[in-house]
């Protein structure tokens, strides 16, 4: 049984969330990057830390392939073929090999980092959308949507295991996200009898457990769940698209507790490094709501943006990452061509950033100098300094740019 035509779109826009800010782990879906690893000050600028291994790579899916742009010069370095379409992408911990999903070719292929070269192909599933790497960096879980199935993928062999069941066909996974000590992940998925899940997965056996409830759906249009788990594993955080809410999940339990109001259609989430707040931007208000992690307990929201039309963009979100030191949230304002920079300490946010036209999605180097935009409507990525929160000049990409990566 096939999705709904407007649930896949959807899909496509919930594994660009899956992917986006994955540098050097796949182990989440919040835009975070995690460190410590090099990067550069600026597009254009001298790498920091150049001496100590391979260049700072920004990895974007664009016009149907990945291109790989070397952070030090600010151009692309090369156009590395990755199938009829590329919806995610994801780097291992030690940074040596960056993944591609072909979503429709049912590929995934990997790309050495050191000579961006795409390796064999690796076949498994069907109608692929996500991806998730464990922090040991052993092993990739890939997600078909058409089967309701994870399949993991050893990193050291290129084999593909047994396919673990999430619902099976009539189920659709979203997204995908490893606890910090690699022991589980969790899948969120929409049913077609309009039900929300999240199904833990047993890493070290490959079996999946009970599927904790996280609310109704639509199962259809632009309704998907996306996820992040804290820094210290005891919770995971899903939103629920249809109903404006996020529900927290104990790991120790497998509970979920009381849904979390936020705006109308939250689309995606990013928990500070410390484990304090969880920033959630919703599509359908143009806002970023906080959460307070000890309380559960939503902050006032914050006005980003206009509301974003899901079917017209081509369910688009409002994309957010947050720096290393967890001082800046960085939210994409998909319909003003524009970054807003959120302080932490204050809640407050700051003046917009001009990027291209279209921003869809980012990710911020490991050192937290700089954040990569990729621009869907005018082809490009614009660097943004952090320091100063000033863009620097965009470098051409290729048609529809989204989903990014960072790899040194």
């Amino acid at each position: 049984m096939g999705a709904p035509a407007g649930l896949a779109v959807r899909a496509a826009a919930a594994a660009a969330l899956v992917s986006a800010g994955l540098a050097g782990c796949a182990a989440a879906t919040t835009g975070q990057v995690p460190g410590p690893l090099s990067s550069t000050r600026r597009a254009g600028g001298s790498a920091s830390g150049a001496s100590q291994g391979p260049p700072v790579t920004v990895y974007v899916i664009a016009g149907g392939a990945v291109v790989a742009i070397r952070a030090a010069a600010g151009t692309p370095g090369r156009v590395i073929a990755a199938g009829t379409v590329p919806d995610a992408i994801a780097v291992t911990p030690d940074g040596k090999t960056a993944y591609a999903v072909d979503a429709y070719n049912s590929n995934l292929i990997p790309i050495n980092t050191a000579t961006l070269a795409a390796g064999r192909r690796i076949t498994v599933g069907e109608r692929l959308m996500g991806i998730g790497i464990t922090p040991d960096g052993r092993t990739a879980y890939v997600l078909s949507y058409e089967t309701g199935t994870v399949i993991p993928v050893s990193t050291a062999t290129g084999k593909p295991g047994a396919d673990i069941s999430v619902g099976g066909a009539g189920t659709f996974p979203t997204a995908i996200a490893v606890t910090p000590d690699g022991k589980t992940a969790y899948v969120p998925a929409t049913t077609s009898a309009g039900k929300e899940v999240v199904t833990p997965i047993d890493t070290a056996t490959g079996t999946a457990g009970k599927p904790i409830s996280a609310g109704t759906s639509h199962a259809g249009g632009c309704d998907a769940d996306v996820i992040a788990i804290t820094p210290d594993g005891k919770t995971a955080y899903v939103t629920n698209y249809t109903n404006g809410t996020v529900i927290p999940i104990s790991t120790a339990t497998g509970t979920a507790a009381p849904p979390i109001r936020t705006g109308t259609n939250p689309s995606a989430i990013a928990i500070t490094p410390d484990g304090t707040t969880a920033y959630v931007t919703s599509q359908g208000s143009g806002t970023v709501t906080p959460i307070q992690v000890a309380t559960n307990t939503p902050g006032p929201p914050i006005k980003i943006g206009k509301p974003i039309n899901p079917i017209a963009s081509g369910c688009a979100t409002y994309a957010i990452a947050i720096t290393p030191d967890g001082k800046t949230a960085y939210v994409t304002s998909y319909n003003d061509g524009t970054v807003i920079p959120i302080s932490t300490a204050t809640g407050t946010a700051g003046p917009p950033i001009r990027t291209g036209t279209n921003p869809s999605d980012i990710a911020i180097t490991p050192d937290g100098e700089t954040a990569y935009v990729s621009n869907k409507g005018s082809g490009t990525v614009t660097p943004i300094d952090t320091a100063t929160n000033t863009p620097g000049t965009p470098i051409r990409a290729g048609s529809g740019p989204g989903p990014i990566a960072i790899a040194r």
